[in-house]
């Protein structure tokens, strides 16, 4: 790290209270004392709890309930053996009503994979067990208590805290993030008011697994009862320094914290540890101890419910998975105060408006804003742009933010990259001074979210050339083995030959000579068996022949017989006539004899 600022210089600097600065920046008014005045609200319990399955940076984990369970405040109801997997929790006790998709807490408004809990109003705890010394707990006993609670980063990004944890690099400084710096949210800075101990146990847990040579609280110098509970709470520690940094936007950008109290400049393509730090909210903090030093798992959290639309302005201790309609309710949403209804999720320079009031409270929520008429510029408000370069002046990253809208509205990806836009922190600083009321960050996020998808097909058609080319090396493998195998098997027999000399030619001989008799058998039976049926079909064409013969002399022998009937019947009939005239001669004769016997005997008379 020698490239970097010295370590003891930077001691020098924070002792005496001078601190460095990043560039841009802007200062909108804060509108924090809606909300920072009162103490944090306990809510009733909502009647239904929506639970994400995948709420941080990470892959999702596998569901352990099934619809119709019954489970208990703080049970877990997913688990994955990836690192990069953090386990969600019941966040009060009840019955599963449902397990599907739900309105995310996203600024695509997409559905996700949600398991829908109906609660009995009970409250019923699972058992929890923590350590009451964690220094005599092993590294890896705290790091898997903390994963198992389902611990990950409640500043924004909501990357596995067990994952940051584990780290074997060289460590300078431990940075706790207490700026809170963007307008309204004040969630941070009531935690810090009212829970300074118990975040200085979450330090004090995670400065044992990370040794760090110095822990740095930094507080941003418009919370001035903030600044001093955490320094009375950390005042026993001598390797623990509680900084004021001066109120500029966006100071609690991690990049951007860090180069205003090392110098030190995060590469872009690179980590805070590259540079010596870490980084960690003060929520996650609180979450730390109560993970490990109750056993709790992360099922709460605190939410800042603000705005003029809101009567009741407050922080409130809110269960992971209520419905942000229940948040509006208890404090007293006034829709008739807004234009048309227009709930923010996060503050107005880097939340993003929810599509559905069933929206539910998560890890990385700590705002719901509902501004009245005016109290916001509109999205409708959006004209051309002038080229004025004040989004250039105000970027805290020294980007390029013209530049970047053109080629994002446009789709010229590759050129958007080109320009850095992966180093936008989406802050809104730009949109923020554009005159023009371009809403920058939008196009920048829709083009973000563009090019990852482009990336994910590119990953996905990369896997499949992947497994043709192994399959048709595979293939190309197994056929050079199969030819290996068999030219080793030709010079094994060579070799045997060889060593066998006349003997195994005669022996290969007499196997080809048996080869081509049992060839020679089979062509002979083939040859008999084709003549057996050519003559097979001789016979039958003779007998077909001779049938036919037959049926012709019938036929001649029928025409015959026919004639001699012919004859015989008119031979009949001629006989038959000359016995009726000869029959009829007769009678006519013996009549006549009658009658001249008669006339004899008259005459005599």
């Amino acid at each position: 790290m020698d490239q970097f600022t010295p370590y003891d210089t930077i001691m020098e600097r924070l002792s005496l209270g001078q601190l460095w600065d990043f560039p841009g920046g802007v200062h909108p008014t804060t509108h924090k004392s809606l909300s920072n005045t009162v103490n944090i609200a306990k809510l009733p319990l909502p009647k239904f709890v929506h639970i994400p399955v995948k709420q941080h940076i990470g892959v999702d984990g596998e569901l352990l309930v099934k619809l119709g369970e019954h489970v208990l405040k703080g049970q877990a109801l997913t688990k994955s053996e990836n690192p990069f997997a953090v386990p969600v929790h019941a966040s009060s006790s009840g019955v599963i009503t449902a397990i599907g998709q739900h309105p995310s807490a996203h600024p695509s408004g997409l559905n996700d994979l949600t398991i829908t809990i109906e609660l009995d109003g009970k409250d019923d705890w699972i058992a929890t067990k923590g350590f009451s010394d964690f220094t005599k707990a092993s590294k890896n006993q705290l790091i898997t208590a903390i994963c198992a609670a389902g611990v990950s980063g409640l500043g924004g990004a909501g990357f596995p805290t067990h994952i940051k944890s584990n780290n074997a690099k060289p460590l300078e400084f431990i940075i706790i993030n207490g700026i809170e710096c963007e307008p309204y949210i004040s969630s941070d800075d009531r935690i810090m008011r009212e829970h300074a101990w118990q975040i200085r146990q979450g330090i004090d847990i995670l400065a044992h697994l990370l040794q760090p040579k110095q822990v740095i609280i930094a507080v941003e110098d418009n919370k001035p009862e903030a600044i001093e509970t955490m320094s009375i709470a950390c005042q026993q520690k001598a390797d623990y320094q509680v900084i004021s940094v001066p109120t500029k936007y966006p100071a609690g950008g991690e990049k951007q914290l860090i180069q205003v109290l090392t110098s030190r400049e995060v590469p872009a393509d690179g980590l805070p540890i590259d540079v010596g730090c870490m980084m960690f909210n003060v929520g996650t903090c609180f979450a730390v101890s109560d993970a490990v030093i109750e056993g709790k798992p992360l099922i709460e959290r605190v939410v800042t419910v603000t705005g003029k639309a809101i009567q009741n302005a407050q922080n409130v201790w809110a269960l992971l998975g209520t419905p942000i309609s229940h948040l509006l309710q208890h404090c007293h949403y006034a829709s008739q105060l807004q234009s048309h209804p227009q709930i923010i999720m996060g503050g107005p320079m880097m939340g993003f408006t929810i599509a559905s009031a069933k929206t539910p409270v998560v890890k990385i929520t700590n705002c719901i804003l509902a501004p009245a008429r005016e109290e916001l510029a509109s999205t409708k408000d959006e004209r051309a742009c002038i080229r004025c370069s004040a989004c250039a002046d105000a970027c805290p990253a020294s980007l390029l933010p013209q530049q970047l809208y053109w080629y994002s509205k446009a789709k010229d990806f590759e050129t958007a990259e080109d320009y850095n836009l992966f180093d936008c922190i989406e802050c809104g600083a730009c949109a923020y001074v554009c005159p023009s009321e371009i809403p920058l960050v939008h196009y920048y996020r829709q083009a973000k979210s563009n090019i990852r998808q482009q990336q994910q097909e590119k990953e996905q058609a990369d896997k499949a050339r992947v497994r043709f080319e192994a399959r048709k090396e595979r293939l190309e493998r197994e056929k050079q083995e199969r030819e290996d195998k068999h030219r080793k098997a030709a010079e094994a027999r060579k070799q045997a030959m060889s060593k066998d000399g006349g003997a195994a030619k005669d022996k290969i001989a007499a196997a080809l000579a048996r080869a081509k008799a049992k060839k020679a058998a089979l062509a002979s039976d083939k040859d008999k068996t084709v003549n057996i049926a050519k003559q097979s079909s001789i016979n039958n064409d003779n007998q077909e022949s001779e049938k036919s013969d037959v049926k012709d002399k019938q036929s001649d022998k029928g025409t015959t017989n026919e004639n001699l009937e012919q004859q015989t019947e008119k031979t009949a009939a001629e006989l038959k006539k000359q016995k009726v005239a000869a029959a009829i001669a007769k009678a006519k004769a013996k009549k006549l004899q009658n009658d001249k016997q008669q006339n004899d005997e008259t005459n005599n008379d």
